[in-house]
């Protein structure tokens, strides 16, 4: 990022400029802290002073004093702390909630660079980390600054020369405060508050992004996503209320054992020997001034190191997201596809991953797609619901650059069923219905009997209702890809791409599997990336892929005839054993 650290905090501050309300009653507790703490001097010198003249009304006037003052800073303390941190888990909620709707509309290639672990970071500790910057760095600044300026003004108003004396050993002072603050640093360790429903809600649609996308689900899963982190936001606020209420009740308990110290202690037995009250007051808010100067002394590394995060953070959210300038919305396609001398790379210095490819793939028609691994299958399919936008070239569906379509209503027109099954932590009905509100039970179960996986879901304690864990631990690897057909069935939609669906499948899976994939096909346009080709035997045509390019393409008994790549394959495959 160009800009510089101040362009970043004034960034940064506009998170808190929409609560501005709850700012003014924190500055305001600041002001009521500020001014009772520096009373503190004030009142050892009316308690000197009355102590060399007492009289019976004095003895009284003091300790209320002292509970007043006390009282005062309570509420100061209470109405500082509650609302800064009101306003901070606010600042965190919405920039968290920023960042991750941001990344959701990050184009395929930024996430081939970045681990969903090391995203799941930005959402969680750097978005703590810059909020610290925003709101507890502030606090420090007013709080122990407004602090500071009452006591010098009282130290000044006391007596201007002791005073210029005092500061001149003030940067004696902060150098040693300074050596042991680093000290301290050195030896701590930092404990950070569990995230964990923020971090696992986060990484399932990072890493399930393509079936959020072709499901049309950016919009649910930011409401999931909202959801948890305002209830962590609740949580948090309550831990706030208890430290905010906690602090001034201490306070006022140990204002009541002070007044009644003063109390005795102005007892006429007890008033000999006493310093004089100016010079008491004196010292009283010279010492003041330690834990502010302090505490001033190390908001510079708090700022420093949130605005290092922000960096960061805010370098994630200037990326640009996916190109989406298309006009077109279509009502349902048909399934005619047209790639067009199509090339692809993943960066400006890389080889071409694909490298002129030209097909036609009739609607209603089954291609299937074999190679070695690396020769482009996956990547010329992920082009299709642009996950990648080609390099050069055009990849036409219905007659329509898919350029000119709009994304979300594109992708709603594809089915994706992948060899790595997206399954999230709730029921297998919202897994089936991914992405819409509201379904029809019925509608769903007619998905999953299509699926051949209503007979296990039956089986299961709760049925339809039953939750599969994390990514779907809880079903096995045929019963997890029988449930992610029952879902590209339930969306109905006009393409359907199966991403090597069957390969890493027992034979009795694979049987039913075939079946489901036998009926999902019907009607639909179908991109098949097959390993085992048993699989593809009855499809309309095959492609052979090597090195980005289609090298052979016809039916299954064609390229058998025509003893090439394909045959090789095959007899690699159904060799016999000797």
């Amino acid at each position: 990022m160009n800009e510089t650290g101040l362009a970043i905090y004034k960034r940064l501050l506009s998170y808190v400029r929409p609560h501005w309300r709850a700012f003014a009653l924190a500055v305001v507790g600041f002001a009521i802290y500020a001014a009772s703490s520096t009373a503190l001097a004030e009142l050892m010198k009316r308690l000197i002073d009355g102590i060399q003249n007492p009289d019976a009304a004095f003895r009284f006037f003091l300790p209320l004093f002292v509970i007043v003052m006390f009282a005062a800073r309570g509420l100061g303390t209470f109405l500082s702390t509650y609302f800064m941190a009101y306003v901070g888990r606010y600042v965190i909620h919405t920039l968290r909630c920023d960042v991750f709707a941001h990344m959701l509309h990050l184009p395929g290639v930024f996430f081939d660079h970045h681990s969903s672990g090391h995203l799941v970071s930005r959402v969680t500790y750097h978005v703590e980390q810059v909020a610290g910057a925003a709101t507890k760095a502030v606090t420090i600044l007013l709080r122990e600054g407004l602090f500071v300026v009452g006591l010098l003004g009282y130290l000044l108003w006391t007596n201007w020369l002791l005073t210029l004396l005092f500061l001149a050993v003030t940067p004696l002072i902060a150098l040693v405060v300074s050596y042991v603050s680093k000290r301290f640093r050195r030896i701590s360790r930092r404990i950070q508050n569990s995230m964990g429903d923020v971090t696992h809600v986060a990484s399932e649609a990072l890493s399930g992004y393509r079936v959020v996308r072709t499901h049309g689900a950016e919009a649910h899963e930011k409401r999931r996503f909202e959801a948890v982190s305002e209830e962590n936001r609740r949580q948090s606020m309550k831990e706030a209320m208890t430290k905010a209420a906690s602090s001034p009740v201490i306070l006022m308990l140990v204002a009541v054992s002070m007044a009644v110290l003063v109390w005795v202690a102005m007892a006429p037995s007890l008033l000999k020997d006493m310093t004089p009250g100016e010079f008491v007051a004196f010292i009283t808010a010279a010492a003041l001034m330690v834990k502010p100067v302090r505490q001033l002394t190390e908001v510079n590394s708090k700022i420093q190191k949130g605005i290092a995060a922000a960096t960061e953070l805010f370098g994630l959210m200037d990326e640009p997201v996916e190109e989406d300038r298309g006009e077109r919305v279509p009502e349902r396609l048909s399934g005619d596809i047209s790639f067009h001398d199509v090339h692809f790379r993943y960066g400006p210095d890389q080889a071409n991953v694909l490298d002129g490819i030209d097909l036609d793939v009739a609607a209603g028609e089954l291609i299937a797609i074999v190679g070695r691994s690396g020769s482009g299958k996956s990547t010329l399919v992920s082009l299709l619901p642009r996950f990648y936008t080609a390099t050069d070239g055009t990849i036409s569906v219905d007659g329509v650059n898919v350029r000119d379509y709009r994304l979300a209503p594109l992708r709603r027109q594809i089915a994706l069923v992948s060899q790595q099954v997206t399954l999230f932590n709730t029921s297998i009905a919202d897994n089936i219905a991914y992405g819409a509100e509201g379904a029809d039970r019925a509608a769903v179960e007619a998905a999953a009997r299509a699926a051949h996986a209503h007979e296990f879901i039956e089986t299961l304690p709760n049925g339809y209702d039953t939750r599969v864990g994390d990514n779907g631990v809880m079903l096995s690897g045929g019963q997890r890809q029988r449930v992610a057909i029952a879902r590209a069935i339930f969306k109905d939609a006009p393409v359907l791409v199966l991403d090597e669906a069957t390969s890493a499948l027992d034979t009795e899976s694979e049987r039913y599997i075939q079946k489901a994939l036998e009926r999902v096909c019907e009607g639909r346009t179908t991109l098949v990336i097959a390993h085992r080709l048993s699989t593809i035997e009855r499809a309309d045509r095959i492609l052979v892929m090597e090195q980005g390019q289609i090298i052979e393409q016809g039916s299954h008994r064609e390229l058998l005839d025509a003893d090439g790549a394909y045959a090789a394959l095959h007899r690699l495959q159904f060799q016999d054993t000797p």
